[in-house]
């Protein structure tokens, strides 16, 4: 009997890795459902940045030294934009008003965004099926999002849009400078790099208000630590090892483990609507994976 090759394994370890970074952000939504609860949206983006760059600045210092270069610091900053900052307050705002489980459908449109944004700033030209899938991707959540608002685009939803916009922005900048620099190093870089500007924003909100009820202040936490930071380093490390187009199929499940954890953690009832929807999304996004062309040699 052959044993598996290291390779084999590497491959195995990556899908592993990519597995539990998916599980880590399938729980966003919800933990920032239940932080709201007691927490102002302002304080929740603002404070879950100072943790994470504060983090970020104590590994920086104890392992990634090297200076990633100029070109590659004005790219981490746009891209910080919407992780670091855009992201983290439309989500949460969102999330004041909007039932995660309904916001586990439009977010679920987040890969399909991100492979779009990514031709603007990669060398990627995508085939006609995946210009296809994004169409009717980008219908199907129209759709539910005109059926959940009465015919209407509610605030809730905007800014949901509004956060898929701003991650598959930062996503696909995050990506590309990955390339020169690895995964890890932009997590790392990217949220040190913004930890002043966090810094200085947390005196023009409340603080945390640690007394409040231990379900709010625990999600909170785990926004700071799990959803902000430690997540990105299971996500691309589990990318460089088993391959961008391989792994990244495991975000395929995001959707349906956010409606399990929203209806476990919230009550929220999965109704035949919501999973046929997510069924709809996630064939979208598959079929966006597979019709993604090879990416042309840089210049």
């Amino acid at each position: 009997m052959k044993t598996k090759s290291p390779i084999d394994r590497r491959i195995l370890l990556g899908l592993l890795l990519g597995f539990v970074a998916v599980a880590s952000f399938s729980l966003t939504l919800p933990m920032t459902r239940l932080a709201v609860s007691a927490m102002d949206a302002g304080t929740i983006a603002v404070w879950r940045g100072v943790i994470a760059g504060v983090i970020a600045l104590v590994v920086l210092l104890a392992f990634y030294r090297r200076w990633p270069g100029w070109a590659n610091v004005r790219r981490l900053l746009v891209g910080g934009i919407g992780i670091v900052i855009g992201f983290p307050l439309f989500i949460t705002l969102a999330m004041q008003t909007v039932p995660s489980s309904h916001g586990a459908i439009v977010v679920g449109l987040l890969p399909i965004s991100t492979a779009v944004v990514s031709i603007f700033v990669t060398s990627e030209r995508p085939s006609k099926s995946f210009w296809l899938s994004s169409a009717l991707g980008t219908l199907v959540i129209m759709t539910f999002i005109l059926l959940q608002a009465d015919g209407g685009l509610a605030l809730g939803h905007l800014y949901l849009l509004l956060a898929i916009a701003s991650a598959a922005g930062g996503y696909a900048i995050g990506g590309d400078v990955a390339k020169d620099i690895g995964g890890l190093r932009v997590t790392v870089w990217m949220m040190a790099l913004y930890a002043p500007v966090m810094g200085v924003a947390a005196f023009f909100v409340a603080p945390v208000p640690w007394t409040a009820a231990p379900a709010a202040v625990y999600a909170f936490l785990y926004l700071a630590l799990v959803s902000q930071f430690f997540g990105f380093f299971a996500w691309y490390a589990g990318l460089s090892m088993g391959g961008v187009a391989r792994v990244s199929q495991v975000q395929l499940l995001q959707v349906f483990m956010t409606l399990i954890a929203s209806h476990f953690l919230l009550a929220e009832v999965l109704s035949g609507d919501l999973l046929l929807f997510a069924a709809l999304v996630a064939l979208c996004v598959a079929a966006c994976a597979r019709g993604r062309s090879k990416s042309l040699p840089r210049r």
